[in-house]
């Protein structure tokens, strides 16, 4: 999958969904804004994703990247077009 100049493995791009939407599932008493979070904190975070942690725009890659697979089914037939978003 593709953010920019940024390429990443499908695999390692559904991981980073995973971390973002187990985020937001907790206990809203419990639960870090979503701008504060950053999946860069979790030691889950596939490798792949430490130098997007570096960049003051990681939050919004890392919401365009969740935002990617969220039709998994679409990302699965065709990562590179439809998970890039080229329909």
């Amino acid at each position: 999958i593709q953010d920019e100049d940024f390429r990443f493995p499908l695999e390692s791009v559904k991981k980073l969904k995973e971390l973002m939407d187990g985020n937001r599932h907790i206990n809203p008493r419990m639960v870090v804004s979503k701008a504060n979070y950053s999946p860069c904190n979790e030691k889950d975070l596939p490798e792949e994703f430490q130098s997007v942690c570096k960049r003051e725009d990681a939050s919004m890659i890392f919401e365009r990247l969740n935002l990617a697979v969220q039709d998994t089914d679409l990302c699965e037939i065709c990562a590179n077009a439809a998970c890039a978003g080229c329909f």
